[in-house]
């Protein structure tokens, strides 16, 4: 079977239809063959029965009335049957009335008798001929004088009197199968030409279109397994070009927090120390002020010209702090995801006096530095916003830990809003927490309706390449 399937449609079609072709015209040739036989036997007897009937029905009356059977229309029937060619064609020979009674036999044995009416006796008395072939080893209505063949021409055919209608008798006659043999066999010879010659043309005109066909399905076949090729290796382009794009993604984000971490290193280290400096200058300056001669100290213009730089100072020293700590991230390098969430929200309970519950799930996974940037982040602003927001109600984060996959359910009881008009024109923040979920290869999705609260959706990969070769 597997060889087969391995051949060309072409060659499949020659293997399969052959025998087919070959049985259905043995079948035809053997169908084809026996009707020959079926015509040629009919056309004998009618032709037969002709011959026979213009012979006997000069006698036929005599016989038909005469009982006994007239002697000498016996001889003269006799006569008929041994020295004309007809006698020469039929071996045995029998005349019936029509209730069954044989009034005429060349097995004068058998004159007197009546013998039920059968299938051919019936048909002959209904004025048709029925003409089939028999075995000679049964020979019907006694034995006759006469050797019998091994096969026969049994006819039955009717004998009319006055009109066509008009069947007053039958005859019943035997033929040998001689010319029978010859007739058919030439016939049969032609016949089988012809079908296996036609079915060699068909089976020739069949091989040609399915040869045809099966070239055009292999080239069809070729060109599909090129464009399959073209698009395997596009495919694996893709996936190159994606890892590229994630790993561009994740050192993207890693290099921001580490731009972010120098731009509040140097607000620090910069201006931080300068203001610092000259506040440290100015409460110097307002001190020798204050233990001079001059009664500087009493409120005055001048004293309170130097309280309002200080304050202002101040102010600044305390803005510049905030904002240094709030780009500054935590240490996450050596901490799980779980441990990443925990330091999110510890850092928000410190921030916002709020509380937010924190369930973890699975097993405690291993992530990649983006992940886990990406992951601090997120909770960093989700829990910013309900605290805006949501006014901080009901707090929860679900983070559920599998191997390669990391999920985050974010959600509230506060008032809720509009989603679908978020999803197109929200703020900074979800758009941010957004692009920085799809950027590593994640999902994001935000449900909310108004009065219902509202719940963000992230799946984030645990690993993501953070570098990639060029």
């Amino acid at each position: 079977m597997i060889a087969f399937q391995r051949l060309s449609l072409a060659r499949q079609f020659m293997v399969a239809s052959f025998p087919i072709l070959l049985v259905g015209m043995l079948v035809i040739g053997f169908w084809v063959a026996r009707e020959i036989e079926r015509g040629v036997v009919n056309r004998l007897g009618a032709v037969t029965s002709l011959y026979v009937d213009s012979l006997v029905s000069p006698h036929l009356r005599y016989l038909l009335d005469a009982d006994p059977v007239d002697a000498a229309h016996r001889t003269a029937l006799d006569a008929l049957l041994t020295d004309t060619p007809l006698g020469q064609k039929i071996i045995a020979f029998n005349i019936f009335k029509p209730d069954g009674r044989i009034v005429y036999s060349t097995n004068a044995s058998v004159i007197g008798q009546t013998i039920p009416i059968g299938e051919g006796l019936a048909t002959a008395l209904g004025g048709e001929i029925h003409s089939t072939i028999i075995d000679g080893g049964t020979q019907p209505h006694g034995t006759f004088e006469r050797a019998w063949p091994s096969k026969l021409i049994e006819t039955y055919a009717p004998v009319h009197l006055q009109t066509a209608s008009d069947v007053a008798g039958v005859a019943e006659f035997y033929q040998p199968t001689d010319e029978l043999a010859r007739e058919t066999g030439a016939a049969q010879r032609r016949s089988w030409l012809v079908v296996a010659a036609t079915m060699f043309v068909m089976y020739l005109v069949l091989f040609g279109l399915v040869r045809r066909g099966s070239k055009t399905i292999a080239r069809q076949r070729g060109e599909l397994n090129e464009r399959v090729s073209e698009l395997s290796t596009l495919l694996a382009r893709n996936a190159r070009l994606d890892a590229r794009v994630r790993g561009a993604a994740a050192r993207t984000t890693a290099q921001n927090e580490q731009f972010l971490r120098r731009i509040s290193s140097d607000l620090h280290d910069g201006p931080g120390q300068d203001l610092g400096f000259a506040q440290m200058r100015l409460a110097t300056l307002a001190d020798r002020l204050r233990n001079s001669p001059i009664d500087l100290a009493a409120p005055g213009p001048l004293q309170d010209e130097l309280d309002a730089i200080r304050a202002g100072l101040e102010s600044a020293m305390n803005d510049l702090r905030s904002i240094s700590a709030g780009l500054q991230l935590p240490e996450l390098d050596g901490l799980a995801p779980v441990e990443v969430a925990a330091r999110a929200v510890r850092d928000y309970e410190r921030k916002s006096g709020a509380t937010a519950e924190l369930v973890a799930a699975g097993e405690p996974v291993s992530a990649s530095l983006p992940v886990k940037i990406t992951l601090y982040r997120l909770l960093q602003e989700a829990l910013a916003n309900g605290f805006r927001h949501a006014g901080a109600i009901a707090q929860r984060i679900e983070l559920a830990q599998s191997p390669g996959q990391l999920t985050i359910e974010i959600s509230d009881a506060g008032p809720g809003f509009d989603a679908g008009g978020a999803k197109h024109g929200g703020g900074i923040g979800l758009a941010g927490m957004r692009e920085r979920v799809q950027s590593l290869g994640g999902s994001f999705d935000l449900r909310s309706t108004p009065q219902a609260g509202t719940r963000i959706c992230v799946t984030l990969p645990s690993s993501v390449p953070e570098k990639t070769d060029d």
